[in-house]
């Protein structure tokens, strides 16, 4: 990575700021930072005697869990336009 395509941006997420260094937009970041934000207050508003690392750690848990929800999703429905296109092939 030579640094020419990064965007170096500085956000806020449960108070404080991180500044952010990536390729991708600063549209992205804020997206990213914002709904990390959410769900860390989301967490807090139900637990509110954790403290910052154990909020992280359950605001980490919580988004892998989706991710790995979406990511099977995804590949359920990959594997059925797969199935429906050799179906088609098979007619033919």
């Amino acid at each position: 990575m030579d640094g020419s395509n990064q965007t170096k941006l500085t956000v806020e997420i449960h108070k404080k700021k991180y500044t952010i260094v990536g390729q991708e937009s600063s549209e992205h970041i804020k997206m990213v930072a914002s709904l990390v934000d959410q769900k860390m207050d989301e967490i807090q508003y139900a637990k509110p005697s954790l403290d910052t690392s154990q909020l992280a750690v359950l605001t980490a848990l919580n988004t892998m869990n989706d991710y790995l929800k979406l990511k099977q999703e995804h590949n359920e429905l990959l594997n059925r336009v797969n199935r429906g296109n050799r179906r088609k092939e098979d007619r033919r």
